[in-house]
């Protein structure tokens, strides 16, 4: 008990000494920049009235489209990364290297990079064979509303998929070691006992193994769900409308620097804040 309280009084002089220099900073910047702060404008770019009507404004959109990018990317690259590490972990050797060139070329590439390469090289390529511009062009209204609120607005569907593709690939790689290192956790038992009662690899992967792994690597799994949100700022460069290409129009016309930075700060802490809670209790959760 008296460790507790001793650690709760650190924790809140941390905190406090943290606020006092966040704001002796910022009374720096006051003083030695000149800067006038005006943060009664920032409300009105996440709600604003049209004709009568309470509407969302530019930072919710590219807040919204935020979340529905790194929610696509992370389905995707737990995908590849949990189908890769069981090919990289198995006894095929060429499945092994391939995983490895994979991983390896990957991650030792600049996203940047990537996303240039996927998006001006390989994403266009593959949407116009593809058709999704012609498919989206000639859709019924009800299709595009659904486009809309799954994905990003119709016009810019073919980037925001060329942008879940680049990012769930890089992403990839990463899960990709982590569920190596997971199915590398697992006894062998665990597989002769599955397969002594006569249950198919397939079957000793989905029921028996992977539940244990992805248990094991909730938390490396959680670090990279955050990355990816951190890493969807990148796409602001091929004009996905996402919170930081939105905040960097603000402040192209409004000249908001400090506030817009500050204010999507706080957007992106308040999303990774969020879901390193949630982890936290649904670990919690499968413990006991």
């Amino acid at each position: 008990m008296i460790q507790c309280r001793h650690n709760y009084l650190l924790d809140s002089i941390l905190l406090v000494l943290l606020a006092g220099f966040f704001i002796w900073i910022l009374y720096r910047l006051k003083l030695g920049l000149g800067y006038t702060w005006n943060w009664k404008v920032i409300p009105q770019f996440f709600l604003s009235i049209h004709e009568g009507r309470l509407q969302l404004n530019v930072l919710t959109l590219g807040f919204l489209t935020t979340i529905r990018l790194s929610l696509w990317v992370v389905l995707f690259s737990v995908f590849i990364g949990t189908l890769a590490g069981i090919l990289g972990s198995g006894k095929s050797v060429l499945f092994r290297l391939l995983v490895r060139v994979y991983v390896e070329f990957t991650r030792n590439t600049p996203p940047l990079v990537l996303i240039f390469i996927f998006y001006f090289f390989i994403g266009s390529q593959l949407m116009q064979v593809m058709g999704v511009e012609d498919w989206v062009r000639y859709s019924p209204p009800w299709v595009k509303d659904v486009i809309k609120i799954l994905f990003s607005t119709p016009a810019r569907l073919p980037e925001f998929l060329s942008a879940v593709l680049t990012l769930s690939l890089y992403e990839g790689a990463y899960i990709t070691e982590i569920v190596r290192g997971g199915l590398l956790s697992i006894p062998k038992g665990q597989f002769e006992a599955s397969y002594a009662l006569g249950l198919s690899k397939t079957d000793t992967y989905v029921f028996v193994v992977l539940p244990q792994v992805f248990k094991n690597i909730l938390p490396s799994l959680t670090s990279q769900a955050i990355s990816v949100i951190k890493d969807s700022s990148i796409v602001s460069i091929i004009s996905i409308q996402e919170l930081t290409f939105q905040g960097m129009e603000l402040m192209a016309s409004t000249y908001l620097i400090f506030e817009m930075w500050i204010t999507i700060t706080a957007l992106y802490f308040i999303l990774t804040f969020t879901l390193s809670h949630l982890a936290g209790r649904l670990e919690k959760r499968l413990i006991r």
